[in-house]
Parts: C-alpha cells; structure tokens; sequence
C-alpha cells in the first residue's frame, strides 16, 4: 500500500468533510481553505481515487431506528484465522462495525444492532458457531466523534 502525499489543502479539505460532509458545499470547503472551487473538486476526486476517502457514510442513532441494543462484541480468533474472520463477519445479522486489532487476544471488536435480547442471543450464538470467543460484550450508550486536528487547515502567515 502506497502512501499519498498529502499538502495543507488536502489536510484541510479532509478535516471539513469529517466535519459535516453532508451538509457542507465546495464552495463553503474552497473558502475555508483559500482556494478556487474546482481546485477542491480535483482534489476530493484525487483522494477517492487514492483511497484515502473510502466513502461517506451517514451518522445513525440506532435507537431512535428501533433498535435499542447497540453492543460492542471483544472477541478472540487465532491469528491465522483472525483478518479472515473479521472480513468475514460484516455479512452476519446485526454487524455495522468491525475493527481488526494487531494484538494476540481480544484482537476483533464487533459493534452490532439488534432489537431484543434474543436477537442478541442469535447474533451471540452465530459468532461463537464461526470461530469467534467472545472475551466480554458491552452496551453502547453514546459514541462521540471528531475530526483529526492534524488535518484543521491553517493559513500560512505572510
């Protein structure tokens, strides 16, 4: 995997699309960080094509969408099964997040939704039945966000 080279006005695009992608336009993100409209369009068309912005995704309150049970799964896989596992998991009933973690044990988080307690008996039950130990299961009550500060555009003082 090749590294891009990012520059202030990339740095600063970056940190407002973390802000509010949804809601913020070209214009107002040209503004912010000095430069011409089009200039911001090349350059989020360049970081998509690097990959460095891998999509968009809205901010759910599961909640509020009926379902109440918002869970965060630590589980273990063996390290040759681990990256195959965790891949793996994001079609399972339930699964929004997972994160694969360099560690030996308790090296796959899961996050997962469901509506009662026996879905989440399901949902349990189908991660231990593919390979997963399951090392503790915590409730989420709120999960709180921020754009990296590195990536806050700073103006070049003259």
């Amino acid at each position: 995997m090749s590294e891009v080279a990012l520059d202030d006005i990339d740095r600063g695009i970056l940190f407002l699309l973390q802000n509010d992608a949804r809601n913020i336009t070209i214009a107002e993100i040209a503004e912010g960080v000095n430069v011409a409209a089009s200039t911001v369009r090349n350059r989020i068309e360049d970081m998509e094509e690097n990959g460095v912005i891998e999509g968009y995704s809205p901010k759910i309150d599961y909640e509020k969408a009926n379902y109440p049970l918002h869970v965060l799964f630590v589980c273990s896989a063996s390290a040759n099964e681990r990256e195959k596992l965790a891949a793996g998991i994001l079609d399972q009933h339930g699964v929004v997040d997972v994160r694969e973690m360099l560690t030996s044990k308790r090296n796959i988080y899961v996050e997962v939704v469901a509506t009662d307690t026996r879905d989440l008996t399901e949902i349990t039950n189908e991660f231990t039945s593919i390979g997963f130990s399951i090392e503790s299961s915590e409730i989420i009550t709120n999960h709180y966000t921020r754009p990296w500060a590195e990536f806050e555009f700073e103006e070049a003082e003259n």
